[in-house]
């Protein structure tokens, strides 16, 4: 399909088959898919691409360009392993026709797939190899995307590392810190190619991650800096959106700042712009930090109003987690409030929650809390029916009582070993499915030693078990050449082993005549055959490529079982450890300074104190 014919009528291009049937062609078809694609129709779109490659074409460029649609298509799509699949077969006719920029361009596509999958490494170096094509072409617009790409992968990577750590923002482990460190080295050298190109949008894209990585670093003052900068240019655009996650990120920032009132002001811009954006999710997970933020400042009435907006949206969406998160806040609020009974109704549907969803923390925390609850209030579970409570269910608006003093608030201890401290909420990077590699169990260097000894020696004795008795000839000088004893037999053994090599090694060359939707004819044979052999990559990309392939056998051991279903109503940004530090000061405030071994004093009974420990429900 290398040229549309033209009709009187302006009819879609189409071609004739041998019976004389109208059929779309190959381009029209990819045209097609290309305009569903940017209305956002990537469904109907992969539909004309698949089509168009099914028709086929000769035109080599023409069938490249709908390998890097189809694989751009198929990863707004989150069908991750087809996009790899099209942007593999891409750089391959980039290579093979010497389409630099087209090699350049596959390969950055095929590092940010690669870096969604969690392959950091090997997205590392195709975005790497993207830069360097980029830089040797002169395209200072790719090279932009590429420092781009590049500071996306190792803020995934230094986000993946932070799973798990219990160290405070900005005390980080220094592999973390040296890898979040480079992703802001990136995105300051994407910023000021940028600048220089003028291009505002990607300038506010720069500003947003450099905000995101610093807060990651535990660098609040500068996050709030790159932020603010996002939002002016968001702003600027009319980008509500962008708008929307740059407040998002500045509260969450003011937070772990202490200025608590600055940052509900920002939430509410959050909840409003969610609100007008129809975007039900970022609306709970607003309501959800406005919750929270109101319990820091003591506003628990306040902190249940949002509480319940967040559940309500949460049973619609039918997000069970979320639901979860809310009952166990709505708890912990009423017990602040004295409202022991209203705490018991949530702690209950939060144990139930726990027990339906399988989230094993949850579950104690929840039982641990009930029975706490069921001791303060002098009831038993005998007294209590499913549907008991002290207010009707209605979508989940309670009928408050009355407010009682906080001299009734019992002590609420809560455990969890699966509390992370803080999460980044991204603004334009994917969010990165975490798997984390099972630990190591020590074994004493003694057994193992014997079990290798005892190894070899069983595996010698099947050796010998498998050699070829030789006779001994009778006189110690009538020995023959061994070149003179190699049979004919032999050497064709060994030309029958080099031949099968040879071939298991052309099996694992591309061969583009593979390439889907690839019609080679005399026009195109030369291109395919002529072009890509001295546009190999050089011997430093193959280094690199198998240092990384070298740590690709970690994807093939056993990864422990998964956290817990998705929250989507919870955003990233959790502030129940940030409130456990908080209110742990006020906990060593209101201590009871017990006497010394030495001092002649009975034993003290154990004093509760007017305050609540709130720690992460996984």
């Amino acid at each position: 399909c290398s040229g549309l014919a033209s009709y009187p009528d302006h009819t879609p291009a189409l071609i004739r088959d041998s019976w004389g049937r109208m059929e779309a062609s190959c381009l029209e078809l990819a045209l097609e898919g290309e305009r569903l694609c940017k209305a956002g129709d990537f469904k109907g779109g992969t539909a004309f691409f698949e089509a168009a490659v099914k028709v086929g074409t000769e035109d080599l460029k023409t069938l490249s360009a709908i390998y890097s649609q189809l694989g751009n298509a198929y990863f707004y799509l989150k069908e991750y392993g087809k996009a790899l699949e099209y942007h593999r077969h891409d750089l391959t006719l980039a290579r093979t026709i010497g389409d630099r920029i087209g090699e350049g361009k596959a390969s950055g596509n095929l590092g940010n797939t690669l870096k969604v999958l969690g392959r950091f490494d090997e997205a590392a170096v195709c975005c790497q190899r993207h830069l360097e094509i980029s830089q040797e072409q002169g395209d200072k617009v790719g090279e932009a995307r590429a420092l781009y790409n590049m500071g996306n992968v190792f803020h995934a990577k230094g986000k993946q590392q932070l799973w798990g750590c219990t160290q405070e923002p900005g005390d980080l482990p220094p592999d973390v810190r040296d890898t979040l460190q480079r992703a802001t080295g990136f995105y300051e050298m994407n910023l000021c190619l940028v600048k220089e190109l003028g291009d505002r949008a990607a300038q506010g894209r720069a500003y947003g991650n450099l905000g995101n990585t610093h807060y990651l670093l535990g660098n609040f003052v500068e996050a709030i800096k790159f932020h603010r900068q996002r939002l002016s240019i968001a702003k600027e655009f009319g980008d509500k959106a962008a708008e929307r996650r740059a407040y998002s990120n500045l509260g969450n920032a003011l937070i772990f700042l202490g200025q608590f009132n600055t940052a509900t002001e920002y939430y509410r811009k959050t909840l409003q712009l969610s609100r007008q954006l129809r975007d039900q999710v970022m609306e709970a997970q607003a309501c959800y930090s406005l919750g929270n933020t109101y319990t820091l400042l003591q506003q628990y009435e306040r902190a249940i109003d949002y509480h319940l907006k967040h559940l309500y949206i949460a049973q619609e969406l039918t997000d069970r987690v979320g639901e979860g998160r809310a009952c166990w806040s709505l708890g912990n609020a009423y017990v602040s409030l004295g409202n022991n009974k209203q705490a018991l109704y949530y702690a209950r549907k939060h144990l139930e929650i726990s027990k339906e969803i399988g989230d094993r923390n949850g579950e104690l925390t929840a039982r641990m809390n009930v029975d706490q609850l069921m001791e303060a209030l002098g009831v038993t579970e005998s007294d209590l029916s499913p549907s008991s409570s002290e207010f009707e269910m209605q979508g989940a608006r309670p009928k408050f009582t009355k407010r009682n003093s906080m001299d009734s608030v019992e002590l609420w201890k809560y455990s969890s070993d699966k509390e992370r401290l803080w999460f980044d909420s991204p603004v334009d990077t994917d969010d990165i499915t975490v798997q984390v590699p099972p630990p190591k169990l020590g074994r004493d260097p003694s057994d193992e030693d014997c079990f290798f000894d005892l190894l070899s020696k069983f595996q010698s004795s099947r050796m010998d078990d498998q050699r070829c008795h030789l006779d001994e000839p009778q006189n110690g000088d009538d020995r023959e050449d061994p070149a003179i004893t190699t049979s004919p037999q032999t050497e064709e053994l060994f030309d029958l082993i080099a031949s099968s090599q040879s071939r298991r090694l052309d099996d694992q060359r591309v061969n583009v005549g593979n390439l889907p939707g690839l019609r080679i004819t005399h026009n195109n044979l030369g291109h395919l055959v002529g072009e890509g052999d001295h546009q190999e990559p050089s011997d430093d990309f193959f280094n690199m490529l198998i240092k990384c392939q070298s740590s690709r056998i970690d994807d093939q051991r056993c990864s422990p079982p998964e956290a817990g279903p998705h929250a989507p109503t919870v955003p990233d940004e959790d502030f129940f450890s940030l409130i456990q530090r908080v209110q742990a000061k006020r906990m060593d405030e209101q201590r009871v300074q017990l006497p010394t071994d030495d001092q002649d004093s009975p034993p003290c009974c154990p004093v509760k104190c007017c305050s609540v420990y709130y720690v992460k429900c996984v």
